[in-house]
């Protein structure tokens, strides 16, 4: 390890059922696909593995609210870029630059 900075995206969750469902799915297929490991957490909250679909959902992150993106490896400023536009937007499929 080299010792690789937290990056961290606060952002607003934008679909109005939250991260429940069809975007959660949608948010957690994107975070794998970003090959890096990120975490998601509330802005008060315990983060958790954004690529597990019971975690996210277990966040009961409802829309309008604020959530936490972070991650420390290599690569990690594009990816949480990607997954913080996907979450603002509140995008229904994968952008495809995911």
């Amino acid at each position: 390890m080299k010792g690789n900075t937290m990056v961290e995206r606060r952002v607003t969750v934008g679909w109005a059922e939250g991260l429940h469902a069809r975007p959660a799915s949608i948010f957690v297929r994107a975070a794998t696909a970003s090959g890096v490991p990120v975490t998601i957490a509330k802005a008060d909250g315990k983060p958790v593995n954004a690529a597990s679909m019971l975690a996210v959902l277990g966040l009961g992150a409802q829309g309008g609210e604020e959530i936490v993106l972070a991650s420390e490896a290599d690569g990690s400023d594009a990816a949480l870029d990607r997954l913080a536009k996907l979450v603002s937007e509140g995008l229904d499929e994968l952008p495809e630059t995911v």
